[in-house]
């Protein structure tokens, strides 16, 4: 059976205080003596006394927790980006509350609801195309938010600069000597994929190269390994495949050089894969996996950072990607 938790009036009378004592022990140390303070920890410690937090940010009306709500905390990318968050916020004693959309514009739309019911000190955010007017209307309410790997005119944000990294990953493939090129992960409603896409091009250009043949396109249901694979068997059996692919990601490049090696095909002999992320495994794969590197632990430290600092609308951070050159191009 559980024990009923020690008040503050349960402190003040094992150690023969008054309440505001204890309650300045708490919360102005340095106005009680070190021999009442020591007298009154010593209490607690008899007591096990642990304080009300909810109960001081109600009456001091500042919260010391933070709401994030991530894509998917499964993707390492993610968890990453949570790392970072974690990191910023414990330098100023501040709490982490922590969710993953899923991609559910209802899942999220929920959790955005229970932060605000919690009255969080600010929410963290991978957007969806509804989520930027739920904030707006949730910062009428005084709770402020930061975009993670997306913009907005309207609220401040932390990203990547994803046309640098499609140019990057692109003109290192057309050095290489590829003219037949696939990026695998298109997706017009997806912000990332858009840029990537459009840097990809943009390297095909600059090469004095007609992007109509040299880059195509192939769409997939979901950014993980098993679309990976079920595309790259589909992209196999086509009558002219490519010889290179560029992939949105680290997860479906891994499913595609899963598939590749089961399929006999040499990498990058045969089909060269350049991924996005540079996850921490990506360089210990059989075949080490060249990818676009994404700063995560620091996209999510500076979004923490503008959250904190309580930023104008419209803020923003930019870090630029950085391609790491390995076996599988």
């Amino acid at each position: 059976m559980s024990r009923e938790r020690a008040s503050v009036k349960d402190v003040a009378e094992r150690a023969g205080v008054s309440v505001g004592t204890v309650s300045n022990v708490l919360n102005r140390p340095d106005m009680v003596s070190e021999r009442t303070r020591v007298k009154v920890e010593a209490a607690m410690a008899e007591l096990r006394f642990l304080r009300n937090a909810s109960a001081r940010q109600l009456r001091a009306g500042v919260s010391t927790t933070v709401g994030a709500v991530l894509a998917d905390l499964g993707n390492p990318f993610y968890t990453e980006i949570a790392r970072g968050i974690e990191d910023r916020l414990a330098v100023d004693g501040q709490t982490l509350m922590l969710c993953s959309s899923d991609e559910n514009p209802q899942r999220e739309a929920a959790f955005l609801r229970q932060f605000a019911e919690q009255g969080v000190r600010g929410m963290l955010v991978t957007p969806m195309p509804a989520t930027v007017e739920r904030l707006l209307e949730l910062r009428e309410l005084g709770i402020d938010s930061v975009l993670i790997d997306a913009t907005s005119e309207s609220l401040p944000s932390v990203r990547v600069d994803h046309v640098s990294g499609g140019r990057q990953a692109v003109a290192h493939l057309l050095e290489r000597g590829h003219r037949r090129i696939l990026f695998l992960g298109d997706d017009p409603h997806l912000q990332q994929a858009r840029h990537r896409l459009r840097g990809a091009t943009e390297a095909v250009i600059a090469a004095g190269l007609s992007p109509t043949e040299v880059l195509s396109t192939h769409r997939l249901d979901s950014l993980d390994a098993t679309a990976g694979e079920e595309a790259i068997l589909t992209i196999l059996a086509a009558p002219q495949r490519p010889t290179a692919v560029f992939c949105i990601n680290d997860l479906v490049a891994l499913g595609v050089l899963r598939t590749l090696r089961h399929r006999g095909v040499a990498v990058p002999e045969e089909m060269a894969i350049v991924g996005y992320d540079d996850l921490y495994w990506a360089g210990e794969l059989a075949t080490p996996l060249s990818s676009v590197r994404q700063p995560m632990r620091q996209i999510g430290w500076a979004a923490a950072d503008l959250l904190l600092g309580n930023s104008a609308a419209g803020a923003s951070r930019v870090f630029e990607p950085e391609l790491v050159v390995r076996a599988s191009s």
